[in-house]
C-alpha cells in the first residue's frame, strides 16, 4: 500500500496514561486514504485506548491526532469526520433495521426522501435489501453486524473505527463477516482502523498491522513483513507458533553467500540474506516457523541442516498434524500438512527435522522497542 503521500490520518507522539499506568507511550503512525490498518497486540496493550482516542471517545495527555491535514485531537467525537463500530454494535433495539441505518442522517435533518435514498443504497451494500423493516431482536448476530456497519457508513465518514467488532460471532460467521467487511471496505475506498487480539484475523483483513505491546509500537508492516520478517523476539513469538533457536555465527563465505552458525544441534548453513550486518562471533536467534520444517523418517537421506529426533506427541486437526519433536534436550515443534498424503509419524517414532536455509535470523535478546 502507498503510504507516501499524504496521509489520511496521522497520529503524532500520542501519550495516555490512566492514574498512574502509561498505557500509550509515544504513539506515531500514519494511515493512507483507502488503507485498512488493524491495530492489534496482547490485551493491555493500548490498542482499545488508542482506537478510542482517534475517535474522540478518550482524551489523549499529549501528542496530535491529524485527520486530512486537520488536528482533531481535541474534538468531541460528534465534531470529528470519523465513525465508530463498537463491539456491541449499539443498535436500537425499538428501530426497525432501516431506521437504525438512517438515524444519523435523521440528526443531521436530512430530507425524508433523502434519508430514504440514502438507506436504501446501505441496505443494498449490506446485502440486507430485504430486511429494512425488521426490527434488531428479529435478525441474527451476522445481520446485526452489517446494519452497526451501515449506520456507521451512512454519513460518509473519512474514518471509520471499527472496535473488535467480530468477537461476539461464531467461529465461522467471524471468517465469513470478515471477508464482508474487507469486500465493503475495498468496494467505497474508505480509510479504516480495525482492532482485534486475533493475530490471525488481523493477518487476513489487513493491508497492514500496527503491533502494539506495553503501550508501545513493535512493528508497522503488511502481513507478509509481519510474519517473514518479524522486527523482534515479541512479534515473532506473537505472530502464529514459532521455533527459537539460539546461535553463534561462526563463518561467512560471501563466495557461496551462506553464513553458518553454530547452535546447540551442531552446524547450521543459513542464506547471507537473512543476516543483517551480522559479523563472526555475534549472537543471533533463529525464528524457525513450524511450517516450514521439513520431516522424514529416520532412514531417510541425511542433508545439511538436517537433525535426528523422535515424536514426543502429535495433534491431529484435519487439514494438518501438529508434531512436537525431542532433539537431545529440547522441542521442536513441526507442522505437516495435507496428513492425509504425507506420512503419519506416531508418537515414539525416530524422525529427521530440516532447517531451511531461509530462516529469519534477529540478533539476540533483541529488545523489544519503538519502532
Amino acid at each position: 500500500m502507498e503510504t507516501q503521500k499524504t496521509p489520511m490520518l496521522e497520529l503524532i507522539d500520542i501519550y495516555k496514561s490512566f492514574g498512574d499506568v502509561e498505557v500509550l507511550k509515544g504513539i506515531s503512525a500514519k494511515i493512507a486514504k483507502g488503507e485498512l490498518l488493524t491495530f492489534v497486540g496482547p490485551s493491555g496493550c493500548g490498542k482499545t485506548t488508542l482506537l478510542r482516542i482517534v475517535g474522540g471517545f478518550a482524551a489523549l495527555d499529549s501528542g496530535q491526532v491529524i485527520l486530512d491535514g486537520e488536528d482533531i485531537g481535541k474534538l468531541p467525537p460528534n465534531m470529528r469526520d470519523t465513525k465508530m463500530v463498537f463491539q456491541s454494535y449499539a443498535l436500537f433495539p425499538h428501530m426497525t433495521v432501516a431506521k437504525n441505518i438512517g438515524f444519523g442522517l435523521k440528526l443531521q435533518k436530512w430530507p425524508k426522501k433523502k434519508i430514504e435514498e440514502r438507506v436504501g443504497e446501505l441496505l443494498s451494500l449490506v446485502h440486507m435489501d430485504e430486511l429494512g423493516d425488521r426490527t434488531i431482536d428479529r435478525i441474527s448476530g451476522g445481520q446485526q453486524q452489517r446494519v452497526a456497519l451501515a449506520r456507521a457508513l451512512a454519513i460518509e465518514p473519512k474514518v471509520l473505527l471499527l472496535d473488535e467488532p467480530l468477537s461476539n460471532l461464531d467461529a465461522n460467521l467471524r471468517v465469513v463477516m470478515r471477508e464482508e467487511i474487507r469486500n465493503i471496505q475495498e468496494r467505497i475506498g474508505i480509510t479504516t482502523i480495525f482492532v482485534t487480539h486475533d493475530q490471525y484475523e488481523a493477518m487476513s483483513i489487513s493491508d497492514r498491522l500496527l503491533v502494539l505491546h506495553n503501550g508501545i509500537i513493535q512493528q508497522i508492516g503488511t502481513p507478509v513483513d509481519i510474519y517473514e520478517q518479524p522486527a523482534n523476539e515479541f512479534i515473532a513469538g506473537f505472530v502464529g507458533y514459532v521455533n527459537f533457536l539460539e546461535g553463534k555465527v561462526t563463518a561467512i563465505a560471501d563466495e557461496t553467500r551462506t553464513v553458518t552458525v553454530f547452535t546447540a544441534y551442531g552446524n547450521l548453513e543459513l542464506n547471507h540474506s537473512q543476516f543483517d550486518k551480522s559479523e563472526k562471533g555475534d549472537e543471533v536467534l533463529l525464528v524457525i516457523r513450524p511450517e516450514t520444517i521439513p520431516l522424514s523418517r529416520s532412514d531417510g537421506p541425511t542433508q545439511q541442516n538436517t537433525f535426528n529426533g523422535i515424536i514426543e506427541s502429535f495433534m491431529y486437526a484435519g487439514n494438518f498434524v501438529k508434531y512436537t519433536i525431542k532433539i537431545e534436550d529440547k522441542e521442536m515443534i513441526v507442522d505437516q500438512y495435507n496428513p492425509k498424503d504425507t506420512v503419519k509419524f506416531e508418537r515414539g517414532d525416530q524422525v529427521k527435522i530440516t532447517v531451511p536455509r531461509s530462516t529469519h535470523v534477529l540478533p539476540k535478546n533483541t529488545a523489544i522497542e519503538h519502532v
